[in-house]
């Protein structure tokens, strides 16, 4: 069993706006119902489940049933930190689904991620074990050390690559992950990749895409909306 788990709790300080991100309408429908659809269109998923603000949960349930969002099983609220949602999204998959399920840990507000980006990370995971969406790093990338006012050290872009999602794992790898963190008191770690790393865990790449951004700003809101009302020339490769 594939489940996607849906990160949605967020509450958009940064966006300003009077509404989480994840429920502004674009086109006459909420943000995270088109991340929703992405995931109810591909074969490969077999169920979804959605953390989100416990006052919005009544709110999603309804625009679930209003797009016709039928692979949503279960609705959970969030946290106080993305680590902490992501932990009660699993939490409340015990005794649901069984360990060597697979999980597919998303944002929200990734609304963007297309069929090739999921299957991808399907095919990664059944080679390496986990998966996570990933992209070269293009531009000159540079450290600074007082607060981006200046910088003498940069860093070779063919090193870095920009980690997005899905993140891909085992139902009971991410159980364990979590139950490590507690241990050793690791926190602040909303990117699962970023946390199993911490824990020694090698990372695996799948196929990401610069249109897979994460809506956090009114500019990547504009960026969206954009995309949504473009096509690929059919002579690009």
């Amino acid at each position: 069993m594939v489940i996607a788990l849906l990160t949605a709790a967020g509450t958009s300080t940064r966006m300003g706006q009077d509404i989480p991100k994840q429920f502004i309408h674009v086109e006459n429908k909420p943000l995270i119902i088109y991340t929703m659809e992405a995931f109810q269109a591909h074969p490969g998923i077999d169920a979804m489940v959605v953390v989100t603000l416990p006052a919005w949960i009544d709110v999603l349930k309804a625009y679930a049933n209003q797009f016709n969002i039928s692979k949503l099983r279960w609705v959970v609220p969030g946290g106080e930190t993305g680590q902490e949602s992501i932990r009660l999204g699993l939490e409340a998959l015990r005794g649901e689904i069984c360990e060597e399920d697979i999980i597919m840990v998303h944002d929200g507000n990734r609304c963007m991620v297309s069929g090739e980006i999921i299957s991808n990370s399907l095919a990664v995971f059944k080679k390496r074990g986990s998966a996570v969406a990933a992209i070269p790093c293009v531009e000159a990338v540079f450290r600074s050390e007082d607060d981006g006012e200046t910088s003498t050290i940069s860093i070779p872009r063919t090193q870095l690559y920009r980690t997005q999602t899905p993140h891909t794992y085992t139902y009971g790898k991410l159980l364990w992950a979590h139950a490590e963190a507690a241990k050793r008191n690791i926190t602040g770690t909303a990117a699962s990749c970023t946390l199993m790393q911490e824990l020694g865990e090698t990372v695996y790449f799948s196929k990401g895409s610069e249109e897979n951004l994460k809506i956090t700003t009114v500019d990547d809101m504009m960026i969206f909306k954009a995309l949504l009302q473009t096509k690929k020339d059919t002579w690009l490769k």
